[in-house]
């Protein structure tokens, strides 16, 4: 895989290359002080990843994100945690808080490799083609599997599809995350923000901005908040 680092400290630059390179095999095609100067350079080269600090001059983050090509795939880096949940909004893969911890970022290429394999073209696409009381029927690679509701931990919307996130295994499929949430059970399977449904059967712990699913955090959307909840706590339970 192919990265740029965009940050507008110099040290900053420096350290997050020193990193990258220390816990990854991936090949570091640039470093940016600005969005300007990296958008120019990918009208030219087509790149798997991009490190991306949010508060920078002329051009933000948060702005360069929504120019990126789709094919791109984001790693925000920052130090501030406000930003957490517009950069999951953005379809980003992950969000590092600075100073970066080495192995929170290894964590972090690792995801975003293993869903550069899920995007690539060489990774057959299934879709949803229909629902019957317990399970999904997803056909894939001229066949079609049975997945039972009960088996989904969560659904995560990713570009132009979503990631099904089963106890055993991740499955991609052409379609976006509302089409999918209907398919699904209501009673059990939550709108948590505006790239995730969660089977409320497997979340583990939450608090006012993450819901915990095994090792994996979940940014609670301000517009699902309210009415996330009511329906898992009952109305019991109103964080402010």
């Amino acid at each position: 895989m192919t990265c740029i680092i965009v940050d507008d400290e110099p040290l900053a630059r420096e350290e997050m290359q020193s990193l990258i390179q220390e816990v990854s095999p991936l090949q570091i095609m640039g470093k940016f002080s600005n969005a300007v100067t990296a958008l120019e350079f990918l009208k030219t080269t087509s790149i798997d990843l991009v490190f991306l600090d949010i508060e920078m001059p002329l051009v933000t983050g948060l702005e360069f994100a929504e120019q990126l090509p789709k094919q791109s795939l984001i790693i925000f880096t920052t130090a501030y945690s406000k930003y957490a949940l517009k950069s999951y909004e953005l379809d980003a893969i992950d969000y590092l808080l600075k100073p970066v911890d080495k192995k929170r970022l290894e964590k972090a290429i690792h995801k975003a490799m293993a869903y550069h394999q899920l995007l690539s073209a060489e990774t057959v696409k299934g879709t949803v083609e229909g629902n019957a009381g317990e399970f999904l029927l997803i056909k894939a690679d001229r066949r079609y599997y049975r997945i039972h509701n009960k088996e989904i931990r969560f659904v995560e919307g990713l570009k132009d599809y979503v990631v099904i996130h089963t106890i055993n295994q991740k499955l991609i499929t052409a379609m976006n995350l509302k089409t999918i949430h209907q398919k699904l059970p209501a009673a059990g399977f939550l709108r948590v923000s505006k790239s995730y449904v969660v089977n409320a059967a497997y979340i583990d712990s939450f608090d006012n901005h993450t819901i915990y699913i095994g090792e994996t955090e979940i940014p609670l959307g301000e517009v699902y908040r309210s009415a996330f909840f009511d329906s898992y706590t009952g109305g019991f339970l109103s964080m402010e």
